[in-house]
């Protein structure tokens, strides 16, 4: 069986795979979350994701504002951490934290009996900032900080990227996220995962340098 790959200059790859996405969705996407849901598109090759990301009003506009204006962002795990464009953050003054491999953390996390990522978003929520939350792993990352809204110890999200993967109480830690008062996009379902958490906060990312541009 002979292949022909078809010729593309690396400049233009993202280009033509944007325009390949857009040529495959089955409905038109809200423009004012078209960006995100793209770039979530684009990272995963899955299409349930114009479907399951849900977004609360203008979570997409806020989350831009905040980054424009040097929020800072917390991951549940170093490779969403590694994923987040710091060139571009840095650009508007914000920094990016993951606590997960913090001894501090670790230690309490094992006397306590509970997991590395629930003590990770209280060291968070102790700083006292309006973070950007980018969940793409542990559900207990996602219900301790619902724990902590509802307990009155968490200052307001600036936006909550609520997309962790797995099976055990994934599902009904999302569900906590849609009931917050707060910004969020939340992929409903199973799916998700730490490259989707990092993707969906570049579009962000990228939304604001554009806006500046413009």
């Amino acid at each position: 069986m002979k292949i022909e790959l078809k010729q593309v200059a690396p400049a233009d790859i993202e280009t033509r795979s944007m325009e390949i996405i857009r040529s495959e969705l089955k409905e038109p996407l809200d423009p004012a979350n078209e960006a995100v849901i793209l770039r979530a598109i684009h990272t995963t090759a899955d299409f349930d994701y114009a479907k399951t990301l849900t977004f609360s009003p203008d979570a997409v506009k806020k989350g831009v504002a905040a980054l424009k204006s040097g929020a800072d962002i917390v991951t549940d795990t170093t490779m969403a951490l590694s994923g987040i464009n710091k060139r571009v953050l840095h650009k508007f003054g914000g920094e990016v934290y993951n606590f997960i491999a913090d001894e501090a953390v670790a230690k309490e996390a094992k006397a306590r009996g509970i997991t590395r990522a629930a003590v990770s978003m209280e060291r968070a929520a102790a700083m006292g900032k309006h973070l950007v939350y980018a969940i793409g792993n542990a559900p207990t990352a996602l219900v301790r900080l619902y724990e902590l809204w509802q307990d009155g110890q968490l200052p307001a999200p600036a936006l909550i990227v609520g997309v962790p993967v797995g099976f055990v109480n994934v599902v009904e830690a999302k569900e906590l996220i849609l009931t917050m008062d707060c910004p969020y996009i939340v992929a409903r379902g199973r799916k998700g995962g730490s490259n989707l958490a990092a993707a969906i906060v570049n579009a962000l990312l990228y939304t604001a340098s554009k806006n500046e541009r413009e």
